[in-house]
């Protein structure tokens, strides 16, 4: 294939790489906002596509996110590729805070008690839920009974109040997100359109001086023959 690497990354090294990019999070952070700035669109669609993408990042379906975002820029009618790349606003390093900010907020807003630590963490939940899952799933096939208590507590505890209590923060950080992405689109356009206008000008100096050349160079001809 054209575009297939020729040294092939071992798997440990692309498990890193999704903690810690190649050239660090600060490099993989320019990526995205020169990617986001040089986006065909206007300034408010290309914004409102980075609303959904940062808005998705507070959502519990992390490996749907690609799929949340795109739902949501088409029903806002924002750019669809500012949306996915807007979505690596989630990242190793802000999933923990979002993660929490959303559980709190959730178990807050629901009248229940968020509790990380316990006879049940929350990374056991999770092992739970994914235990009760791979069970119940050869359960269809044996003649196992299937088990729901740790993917209905799971869903109690965790999916749920995170799904609720991400609405607030993820609508707050999605929007201070939209009118700090807006202007610096704008501007960006702009210093490119004056840019491109620029060279336009000097190519056609050049080209008229080249013309003018050529017609000097011509009657110049022309004397000397008569």
């Amino acid at each position: 294939m054209v575009f297939k690497r020729r040294d092939r990354r071992p798997f440990f090294r692309m498990l890193g790489e999704l903690f810690y990019p190649r050239g660090g999070w600060t490099r993989a952070a320019r990526y995205v906002q020169h990617r986001l700035q040089r986006l065909p669109g206007t300034p408010e669609t290309i914004a409102r596509g980075v609303w959904a993408g940062v808005f998705t990042t507070f959502t519990p379906f992390y490996t749907l996110h690609f799929v949340v975002a795109a739902i949501l820029a088409r029903t806002l009618n924002g750019n669809l590729l500012a949306a996915l790349l807007a979505t690596f606003f989630g990242n190793p390093l802000t999933y923990v805070p979002i993660g929490i900010v959303s559980l709190k907020t959730g178990h807050f807003l629901l009248g229940t008690t968020f509790e990380a630590e316990g006879h049940r963490t929350l990374g056991r939940k999770f092992a739970d839920a994914g235990a009760d899952l791979w069970h119940n799933f050869f359960a269809i096939f044996t003649d196992d009974v299937a088990d729901w208590h740790g993917l209905t507590l799971f869903y109690d505890e965790v999916f749920y109040p995170y799904m609720i209590g991400g609405i607030i923060p993820g609508i707050i950080t999605a929007t201070i997100a939209y009118y700090l992405t807006a202007p610096l689109i704008r501007a960006y356009q702009k210093r490119r359109s004056v840019r491109f206008q620029k060279k336009i000008m000097q190519l056609r100096a050049k080209a008229e001086q080249q013309v003018a050349r050529t017609q000097e160079a011509q009657a110049n001809a022309d004397n000397q023959k008569s």
